[in-house]
């Protein structure tokens, strides 16, 4: 081949660099929003946790705050939102979301359940 002459192969390895790069670009963006998706699901989980600790907390005889109020605050401090709160025999239930924002997809919420109650200790 001399230097004059075109070929149909020419320039086809700029073509496959860029098809790589844009590989590359759009694995690296998954990642991302799968990590991001991760993130905001376990903090809606610490959220929930807390909450439902702070519920059963006031549950108790002489707690203070009503249950779900003090469920509310916890998530809110931690910056979910409460959605579902239930107590029923001191045990507390307790439903948390967390908005997570994806780029080029929007947004949604990712959610958290937790329970606790009074600890019974049986024989020892």
């Amino acid at each position: 081949m001399t230097s004059g002459e075109a070929t149909a192969e020419a320039g086809s390895a700029s073509v496959l660099v860029l098809a790589a790069a844009g590989l590359l670009v759009a694995a690296a963006a998954f990642g991302a929003a799968l990590g991001t998706v991760a993130v905001a699901r376990h903090r809606s989980a610490v959220a929930a946790d807390t909450a439902v600790l702070a519920a059963a907390v006031a549950a108790r005889p002489g707690g203070g705050l009503a249950p779900c109020a003090a469920a509310a605050r916890a998530a809110a401090a931690d910056g979910a939102r409460l959605d579902v709160c239930t107590v029923v025999a001191l045990v507390a239930t307790v439903r948390t979301s967390t908005l997570v924002h994806l780029p080029l997809v929007g947004g949604g919420r990712v959610t958290a359940q937790a329970r606790a109650g009074p600890v019974v200790v049986t024989g020892t």
